[in-house]
């Protein structure tokens, strides 16, 4: 029994290891596919790249210079600049995604989806037919109200969803956002770090209790399907409409 035992771990760790090697060439292979499509469209992501590697390494060369140990500071700037360079990769690709979907329904639905920490996403809690949404985000700071849409129309939306709201989370802080370009908006490049900015004002065991309070307003009420993701105007949009008023 011992040997079943000790091969049928081994055969574990031996799945484990192909299971990490596979998202490894996953992961590798989405970054090249990244970066090809990136370098097409940005003529300055390789010199930029190059620059920040050439640069952090010939700083750290110079500095061990001074100290008389440069060979040894020049590994350490090699490996700085590839990290560098990598991140200014990164954002540079985040930059180009965002451009292309700002302006598109369904792209302040998609940004909040990217969320990262403890934040429970209702996408279209409100909407009309024509695709102006409002999404509810309930986090720390308490309850933030995301429109999207036309700014006439996603007022009045707005101005519903925090009503009922209210009933719910009692003197939880409401926040309200209306994403776009214009005065008193918040253009969805800068959506996330908007929403990180603001003062956390409940824990998570109460985020956890309001969230069992609103999901009782979630299923009675809710706005039109959104799409997954942003989408450009014109025909695809005439048949999300559509489908939206056969409901």
């Amino acid at each position: 029994m011992a040997k079943g035992k000790e091969k049928l771990d081994k055969g574990q760790r031996k799945a484990l290891r192909a299971a990490r090697k596979q998202r490894s060439r996953e992961r590798r292979s989405q970054l090249w596919q990244a970066f090809k499509i990136q370098r097409e469209q940005d003529k300055w992501l390789i010199p930029i790249m190059v620059g920040a590697i050439v640069g952090t390494t010939l700083l750290l060369f110079g500095f061990g210079w001074l100290l008389s140990a440069q060979w040894l500071f020049l590994p350490m700037g090699l490996i700085l600049g590839f990290l560098l360079a990598f991140m200014l990769f990164g954002r540079r690709v985040t930059k180009t995604v965002y451009k292309k979907a700002e302006g598109q329904t369904g792209a302040a639905a998609w940004a909040l989806d990217s969320l990262r920490g403890p934040w429970k996403v209702t996408n279209a809690v409100a909407g009309t037919t024509h695709l102006d949404a409002v999404h509810r985000v309930l986090g720390r700071p308490g309850v933030i109200l995301v429109g999207e849409g036309a700014p006439h129309r996603v007022k009045g939306l707005l101005a519903q969803e925090k009503k009922r709201v209210s009933r719910l989370v009692g003197n939880t802080p409401i926040y309200e956002i209306v994403v776009g370009n214009g005065d008193d908006q918040i253009p969805l490049p800068k959506l996330q770090k908007a929403m990180n900015r603001l003062p956390k004002n409940i824990t998570r065991k109460q985020m956890d209790a309001l969230d069992s309070r609103l999901a009782a307003i979630a299923s009675r009420t809710s706005g039109p399907a959104m799409p997954k993701g942003p989408v450009p105007g014109g025909g695809k949009m005439k048949s999300v409409q559509r489908s939206i008023r056969r409901r």
